[in-house]
C-alpha cells in the first residue's frame, strides 16, 4: 500500500482517537500533520509499522501533550495531559460516524460542513475538495481553516450530537459522502480511473447512517445511488486501466446483487416520500442499470427524471446532464442548445465535463471538426489521465470520420 493510502486510510481512526481524547479538531489535525511528517522522515529508512495508526496516534499523541504543556494551561489541561494514553491502539470501535457528525456540526455553513468532513472523514486532500466544489485550492484552504477555528470557538466536542440532534446534521453529512464517492467513483486526477478505497469507505459510511436512521429516505435514497452507480465499476475500465463509456460496457460484468439491492433500497424509499435529489438520481441509475443494452434504456423516462431533479436540485451540472438525456429524446441540436445555454456559467466555464458533452453532442450533430476542438479543450482540463486519454481519442476519431 502507498504511503498516500495509508494515510487517507488511517486519517479518520487518528483523528478520532486524538478527538476522543479531548482535542480539538483543529488540533488533532495539527498533531497529525506533524506525527505524518515524523512518519515521511522514518518510514523509509525503518519501514512502514505493522499498525500505521497506532503508530501515527502515538507520535501524535505526544505532539499534543508537548503542545498542551508548553502552552501554560492549568487545571483543565492538566487533567487532559494526564488522562492522554499516548501509547494506547487505534480502538476497535468505529468512530467514522461520529467524526462525520462533528464535522456537520450546526455552527458551520453547509459548504464548510461538507469540505471539512471531506477532509478530515474521507482523506480527500485540499486540491480535490476545490475540484469537487469548482473552486480554486487557495478559497478552500480558507475555508476549511475558518471550519476548524469556528468549531473551536463553539468547543465542539468529539461525541457531543444529542439522539434529538441527529437528524438535523444529516443532510450535510449526506452531501459529504456523495462527493466522496464521486471522487472515488471517478478520480478527478492521476493514473487511475477509479479510487476504489475511497468508494467503499463512501459506502461502507453510508451503510453506517442508514443503520442508525433507517426511516431517513435520503440516506436510503443515497445508499441506493452508490450501490447503483458502483455495481457497474468491473466493466468501466479495459484490461489496460482505459475508460468505457456506459454505452460500450459489458453488461455482464456488472455486478446484479448490487443493483438488486439498490432498487429494494429505491422502491422502499420512493413510496415514504418526500423524494429528494438522491432518490431521484437513484431512480436515474436504476433506469440505466435495469435496461438490457445501451439500445433499450429508457431515455424519455431519464429526461423526465432530470426535469424533477432540477425542480427540487436546480445546478448547472444537472442541467448538463439534463442535455445529453434530451440530446437522446430530440436530437443533438436541442441538447446542444442546452448546452450552449451553461457556456457562460463561470462554475462550468472551466470544468472538463461541459466541453466533453458538447464535444460528443457536435459529433453526433455531424460536426467533427468542433467536436474535436471541442475533445481536445476537454482533455486540457481535465487531471485524470485516464480521460485525457480517452478524450484525445475521441478527437482523433473525429478529425478522421
Amino acid at each position: 500500500m502507498s504511503f498516500e493510502a495509508v494515510v487517507r486510510s488511517a486519517t479518520p481512526g487518528v483523528l478520532a482517537a486524538l478527538a476522543r481524547r479531548g482535542a480539538h479538531l483543529d488540533e488533532a489535525e495539527d498533531a497529525l500533520q506533524e506525527a505524518l511528517l515524523a512518519a515521511t522522515q522514518q518510514w523509509p529508512s525503518d519501514g512502514t509499522p505493522r499498525d500505521p495508526a497506532a503508530w501515527l496516534v502515538t507520535v501524535a499523541g505526544r505532539r499534543l501533550v508537548d503542545r498542551w504543556r508548553a502552552s501554560g494551561a492549568r487545571t483543565d489541561r492538566e487533567r487532559l495531559v494526564a488522562g492522554l494514553d499516548v501509547a494506547g491502539p487505534v480502538t476497535a470501535v468505529d468512530d467514522s460516524a461520529t467524526l462525520l457528525l462533528l464535522c456537520c456540526h450546526p455552527a458551520l455553513p453547509r459548504a464548510a460542513q461538507v469540505a471539512l468532513t471531506l477532509r478530515a472523514v474521507g482523506g480527500l486532500s485540499t486540491a480535490q475538495i476545490a475540484r469537487g466544489f469548482l473552486v480554486p485550492e487557495t478559497t478552500m484552504a480558507q475555508r476549511l481553516s475558518r471550519a476548524r477555528a469556528r468549531l473551536r470557538e463553539v468547543d465542539a466536542r468529539f461525541g457531543d450530537v444529542a439522539a434529538a440532534d441527529l437528524p438535523a446534521r444529516v443532510d450535510a453529512a449526506l452531501h459529504v459522502l456523495y462527493l466522496v464517492f464521486t471522487e472515488g467513483h471517478t478520480a478527478s486526477a492521476g493514473e487511475q480511473l477509479l479510487d476504489v478505497a475511497l468508494a467503499d469507505e463512501a459506502i461502507r459510511l453510508t451503510r453506517l447512517l442508514h443503520d442508525r436512521l433507517p426511516d431517513e429516505t435520503e440516506v436510503a435514497g443515497l445508499l441506493a445511488l452508490m450501490l447503483l452507480t458502483d455495481a457497474r465499476r468491473a466493466a468501466r475500465t479495459a484490461p489496460d486501466g482505459s475508460l468505457v463509456p456506459l454505452a460500450e460496457q459489458d453488461r455482464d460484468r456488472w455486478d446484479r446483487a448490487a443493483v438488486a439491492e439498490g432498487v429494494a433500497l429505491l422502491e422502499a424509499a420512493l413510496p415514504v416520500g418526500p423524494v429528494g435529489p438522491f432518490q431521484l438520481q437513484a431512480a436515474i441509475a436504476a433506469v440505466h442499470d435495469e435496461a438490457v443494452d445501451a439500445q433499450s434504456t429508457d431515455w424519455v423516462q431519464i429526461e423526465t427524471l432530470y426535469r424533477m431533479l432540477a425542480d427540487v436540485a436546480p445546478g448547472p451540472m444537472v442541467e448538463l446532464n439534463r442535455a445529453v438525456a434530451v440530446a437522446m429524446v430530440d436530437g443533438p441540436r436541442a441538447g446542444l442548445a442546452l448546452v450552449d445555454a451553461l457556456a457562460d456559467d463561470r462554475r462550468l466555464a472551466r470544468h472538463h465535463r461541459l466541453h466533453a458533452v458538447r464535444a460528443h453532442l457536435l459529433e453526433r450533430a455531424g460536426r467533427p471538426d468542433e467536436a474535436a476542438a471541442a475533445y481536445r479543450r476537454a482533455a486540457r482540463l481535465t487531471t485524470s489521465v485516464p480521460e485525457q486519454r480517452y478524450l484525445n481519442e475521441r478527437a482523433r476519431t473525429a478529425e478522421l470520420s
